[in-house]
């Protein structure tokens, strides 16, 4: 079969998985051989990668992503009677954390260009009870965090970024993650630093906010066998933080790979009738995601399944009108542009080894389905 007729899928993580194998398999021998398994030298090593990476003083590593959203929320005193302003068009852990932390997520419409937080929204929710910000960098796009960061600081309120979708995206030249009090970041494998398995990381320039999110994530532990505060479990394998410091090395060609394939679907979808992902002015997209808008988006994904093409719609219903969060009484045409899009938006492969010629096939499905 010819490349031009073999199925592609969303996410192809094979041959990076060959290029990486003897390094990753020496890794696991290296870690074995150790006995080190949890919270060792390879975690920490990552630990002041990831810190000097981002540009930051700190960065704890824990298991997961959303652990990362939780702790930093607790590590703010973030609980019950709060609230904490986020979007609604995001995954699910998003908000999922704020509820986990006691406290009340409340909704803030997003932007047509970015499909970020519309920041111009942010001051007419905020209120008495308002505790926090947690603004997401969606699908690799940068939030425009000095205005929001201008306006958390004047009212008090403390920033929690969602990095999941945004490792190595920068906005007026600081990396996501450095710029509120925590960046919160996930390994998962679909992510631009994935690994394989769970996994996440907390980046702070604030040393209290620290050690605090240090004792949080090993049961609230201050010393072997002494507690200060109920804590979690949550903490990042020797095993997985050896194999991200081995793609964190390659970071670079990474980025290239993804920013490769998103200006060939830019190319290629040039006067389509749809809406390619915006660009942000003064700062780096990522491409986590390559997601686009349409009217027609249920015609185009159906033609790329016929051709055995991989999609996903991400996402499909506005967190503030998710069953789970009916009790805040959000009704449809509250928060507009979310649902605009929730019923338009489509997401194309997307990979840093995705071949040229596959990129174009994608085009010609889509130009043929419209």
């Amino acid at each position: 079969m010819s490349e031009l007729n073999q199925p592609i899928p969303m996410l192809d993580l094979s041959d990076q998985f060959q290029t990486l194998e003897a390094e990753w398999l020496a890794a696991i021998r290296d870690t074995g051989g150790r006995g080190s398994f949890i919270l060792g030298p390879n975690v920490s090593a990552f630990e002041k990668e990831i810190a000097e990476y981002v540009g930051v003083s700190d960065a704890v590593a824990v298991a997961n992503g959303t652990d990362a959203l939780l702790l930093s929320l607790r590590a703010l005193d973030i609980g019950p009677g709060d609230e904490v302003i986020t979007t609604p068009f995001t995954f699910f852990a998003t908000a999922e954390v704020i509820t986990l932390a006691g406290a009340t997520p409340v909704f803030v419409d997003i932007d047509e260009s970015s499909f970020n937080m519309d920041v111009t929204q942010v001051m007419d929710r905020i209120t008495s009870r308002t505790r926090a910000i947690l603004p997401v960098h969606i699908f690799g796009y940068p939030m425009p965090m000095g205005e929001l960061m201008a306006l958390a600081r004047e009212r008090g309120l403390g920033v929690v970024e969602d990095c999941a979708q945004a490792f190595g995206a920068s906005d007026e030249g600081r990396r996501v993650g450095g710029i509120g009090d925590t960046g919160c970041f996930s390994f998962y494998p679909t992510k631009v630093l994935g690994g394989y398995g769970d996994g996440g990381m907390i980046s702070t320039n604030n040393s209290e906010l620290a050690t605090s999110l240090r004792q949080l994530r090993n049961h609230g532990a201050s010393a072997p066998f002494m507690h200060d505060r109920v804590g979690y479990n949550s903490r990042l394998d020797e095993i997985q933080a050896a194999l991200l410091r081995i793609k964190l090395r390659g970071m670079g060609d990474i980025l290239a790979g993804r920013k490769r394939v998103a200006d060939g679907y830019d190319r290629g979808l040039a006067g389509l009738d749809l809406q390619t992902p915006g660009r942000p002015d003064n700062g780096q997209h990522v491409f986590n995601l390559y997601t686009l808008r349409s009217p027609q988006r249920d015609r185009i994904r159906q033609g790329l399944m016929d051709a055995q093409i991989g999609s996903a719609i991400c996402y499909p219903l506005g967190l503030h009108l998710q069953a789970v969060y009916k009790e805040l009484n959000y009704q449809p045409g509250d928060l507009p542009v979310c649902e605009g899009l929730s019923s338009q938006v489509l997401s194309l492969p997307i990979f840093p080894e995705m071949s040229d010629a596959q990129v174009e096939r994608v085009c010609q499905v889509i130009g043929d389905s419209l």
